[in-house]
């Protein structure tokens, strides 16, 4: 490569030049930089600082051309050379060139730098939510031949290499992340990180978490995002607790008592949830002694205690098999 840029900068510098940079920033990618060192390899060779913007996925990195990151809150100009990380999206990295029109080298800088932190964003934080529907179910359609799914893998971006983890969003589709990723917002189950070949199994355990979440309202309170890995052997209960059957007794229990009281959810939920029973009181943002009162008429309705640590666990489980049969 180097030879072959040496003659071409002896006919024509620009094409020599643009050789350079198509060879920079493919050792950069072998070599699995990050996207300071991609957005500072930009701003090296174009002369000019460099400035990634990514909003959806909140990255913003800006790199002065002696290599010091600076970062500002200020706007790109529009009038600046530009490239989109996608084919028809929003520019994204730009050069702040101002003085002189874009060169053919800015636009190799711009085309290679776009196209590797494009793979470094969908690596380490995901995808964009317009993921291929078609893509994804062959990704986690543990029946589809590997071949086909590590294809469907790789046209989601990701890297069939790395970790990944299935989404089982409440209200929507399934959704795959790279293990990195940051969450989307929302009622969430989400599967443990595992290699793309494993990701029917990441699906599966979503979808269990899924039924363990809640509205986070005063009449279904309870996270509203559950990770699989951390159920534990709590788990087991999904396969005993069948939505739509008859619930168990403590969970027929708990409704009828909650239909007569207003806070006693949310107020049962605090116990279960928090460390000590201040913290409890804390978090329905009541007195100690209120939370004392309620606690005995819990008890009263209820029919088991609620300040031992075997009335907790029983509370907890009621609470957990109630999500699970509404689920």
């Amino acid at each position: 490569m180097k030879e072959l840029a040496g003659r071409l900068t002896a006919l024509d510098p620009d094409a020599g030049a643009a050789v350079q940079v198509i060879a920079y920033f493919d050792r950069l990618s072998e070599s699995r930089a990050g996207l300071e060192a991609l957005v500072r390899g930009a701003a090296v060779l174009a002369g000019v600082p460099a400035r990634l913007v990514d909003a959806e996925r909140r990255v913003y990195v800006r790199v002065e051309t002696d290599g010091t990151r600076r970062d500002t809150d200020l706007p790109p100009d529009p009038a600046w050379p530009s490239a989109a990380l996608t084919p028809g999206g929003a520019a994204a990295l730009w050069l702040e060139r101002t003085e002189a029109a874009p060169s053919v080298v800015d636009a190799v800088i711009l085309e290679r730098a776009a196209g590797a932190i494009r793979l470094v964003l969908d690596r380490t934080r995901g995808r964009a939510p317009a993921d291929d529907p078609a893509l994804v179910e062959t990704v986690l359609d543990a029946t589809a031949p590997e071949p086909a799914r590590v294809h469907a893998a790789r046209g989601l971006g990701l890297d069939p290499t790395a970790p990944a983890r299935a989404l089982a969003p409440y209200d929507g589709r399934p959704r795959i992340v790279a293990g990195e990723a940051e969450l989307p917002v929302g009622r969430l189950g989400v599967g443990p990180a595992v290699p793309v070949l494993d990701l029917p199994a990441s699906w599966a355990a979503a979808r269990t978490a899924l039924r363990f979440t809640a509205d986070g309202t005063a009449h279904d309170p309870g996270p509203r995002v559950v990770h699989a890995d951390e159920l534990g052997g709590v788990a087991l209960l999904a396969g005993l607790v069948v939505p739509g059957a008859e619930p168990p007794p403590d969970v027929r229990t708990l409704e009828a008592a909650a239909a007569s009281t207003p806070w006693l959810l949310a107020t049962l939920h605090a116990v279960a949830a928090t460390a000590s029973l201040r913290a409890a009181a804390a978090e329905v943002n009541v007195h100690h002694s209120t939370l004392q009162d309620r606690l005995t008429h819990a008890e009263h309705v209820l029919g088991w205690p609620l300040r031992t640590p075997q009335g907790r666990l029983r509370l907890h489980l009621a609470l957990t098999m109630r999500h699970l049969a509404r689920s």
